[in-house]
């Protein structure tokens, strides 16, 4: 019986490896030349964002499917301008210099992939040009194609440049940073107007004179790394810090304006440092944005600041650090929630998410801040810290605020009309303060309806800025809220 068995068992066996042996003979090989059936793609359409010209973009992919049950073979895989084209693509790993290939067998149920590059030649004009061709297949006698489109943009080039004389750059046309942006002691760089400047990486505006940018609510300064493709399908890499460096405000007796300016996305956003315990440099920073950033957002040391009707936002350490002079923040927005699932290639520099960080050592010039008006708040239960030595040096008031900390024990510094956090009621502060690609949800530090810091602002100190970062009125109602973003109903799109 045992031996039975055996026999049945390898009898089996053989038939199995013969049936195996057998079944490549039975897989239909041929090409089917049937009109009807067509190929399938992963999109019909591949776009780039800004393309700068003569640089070149990053590669994109389409892929290709069949997904008949029946083999085809692909006549000609070409660009429609052809040679002409500023385009250039790879099949499956195999280039062209003609960008042409023909005679492409596809499995059934199978696909492959078609790289794309574009390098757009100067376009002689400031504004960005429309650039398109398409990837055109030719199958069975059927045209397909996949539209390829791209903006050009021409700019003007900034490497390893040293300003020596007192500059204007204009909002003509970007420029393109590689290497730091220097100005020279005692020398004036001033940003009109609709200004861009898009840094490579590593790169920085280092400045040892003054700093003058002069946005618009319409044409605002914008600072930001270069990379203008998307790092996944619905990412751009704009979304990810530590793309380049920042500002560098290195004039012990500097004076500076920013207004109007939006800077995201790179190491350390406003660095404003001093050493000279005799010198007092000062910066006027207002409807500015500093958001995303892997380090600071504000860093300010033994110098006097102005910051109005501005935000700054998710960095991987303090968003704000104070260490000596005079700092005054006027419906201001500190917000931290950059551990929140933000999307960053880099982790987060340091385990502290504070949103405010007030130093005051020995080494540094008496201290006084003033916050009206404001919102200091992010991801920790205690977003402000106060730090000092030497209390006799430090005077602080804090007036008609939403802080997320608990309320002190002591009074100093002197707090008026301040909203607490209160860890047994819910504390929605901000409409939105995570980032979900899937359903492509960005940050908004704009109160919520139920907003603690809404309808808390002083008058007086809204009478001062009227109108908040974008435009609109804070008195309206004559209750204002805290921060830089007055709250507004949202607005319902018609069916």
């Amino acid at each position: 019986m045992f031996f039975r068995k055996i026999h049945h068992i390898l009898l089996f066996i053989i038939v199995a490896l013969v049936v195996q042996m057998l079944i490549p003979s039975c897989i239909d090989e041929s090409i089917s030349a049937d009109t009807s059936l067509k190929l399938e793609f992963s999109a019909d359409t591949l776009q780039f964002d800004t393309v700068f010209t003569t640089i070149g973009s990053s590669t994109s992919q389409i892929k290709v499917y069949n997904p008949n049950k029946k083999n085809l073979k692909i006549s000609a895989i070409g660009l429609g301008m052809g040679a002409n084209s500023p385009y250039r693509i790879n099949v499956d790993g195999s280039t062209s210099k003609n960008n042409q290939f023909t005679d492409i067998e596809l499995r059934a149920g199978d696909s492959l992939f078609v790289f794309v590059e574009v390098t757009i030649d100067p376009l002689k004009t400031n504004a960005p040009v429309f650039v398109k061709d398409s990837i055109v297949f030719l199958t069975n006698s059927n045209h397909q194609d996949v539209k390829l489109l791209a903006y050009g943009q021409d700019m003007e080039i900034l490497s390893n440049r040293t300003i020596r004389n007192d500059t204007t750059l204009t909002g003509e046309k970007p420029y393109l940073v590689y290497g730091d942006l220097v100005v020279d002691s005692a020398k004036t760089l001033t940003l009109n107007p609709g200004c861009r400047l898009y840094f490579h990486n590593q790169a920085s505006l280092v400045v040892y004179g003054n700093l003058i940018a002069n946005g618009t609510r319409e044409l605002p300064v914008l600072m930001r790394g270069d990379r203008t493709d998307r790092i996944f399908t619905d990412i751009p890499y704009n979304y990810v810090s530590n793309q380049w460096g920042g500002v560098l405000l290195l004039n012990e007796a500097g004076k500076h304006k920013l207004n109007n300016v939006t800077m995201n996305s790179g190491y350390a956003g406003v660095y404003l440092s001093n050493q000279n315990r005799n010198k007092r440099p000062s910066l006027e920073m207002t409807n500015c944005r500093i958001h995303n950033f892997l380090k600071y957002g504000l860093v300010v040391q033994n110098a006097d600041v102005l910051v109005a009707n501005t935000e700054i936002s998710n960095t991987g350490a303090y968003s704000v650090y104070l260490n000596g002079g005079k700092h005054t923040f006027i419906h201001t927005t500190i917000a931290n929630y950059f551990n929140s699932t933000n999307v960053r290639i880099q982790p987060s520099a340091r385990e502290n998410y504070a949103a405010l960080m007030i130093m005051e050592l020995n080494r540094i010039i008496p201290m006084e801040t003033v916050f009206e008006n404001c919102i200091i708040s992010g991801s920790s239960t205690n977003e402000m810290d106060i730090m000092t030595r030497f209390s006799e040096q430090y005077h602080g008031l804090f007036s008609n605020c939403y802080i997320r900390k608990t309320k002190p024990a002591n009074e100093n510094p002197v707090y008026s009309h301040i909203s607490w956090y209160d860890k047994n009621k819910r504390d929605t502060v901000f409409v939105n303060t995570y980032f979900d690609n899937e359903k492509l949800v960005y940050y908004n530090f704009m109160p919520d309806s139920v907003s603690p810091a809404r309808n808390i602002g002083s008058m007086d100190a809204a009478l001062k800025y009227p109108f908040d970062i974008n435009g609109n009125s804070r008195l309206e109602d004559n209750k204002p809220d805290a921060g830089a973003i007055e709250w507004q109903p949202v607005k319902k799109t018609a069916k």
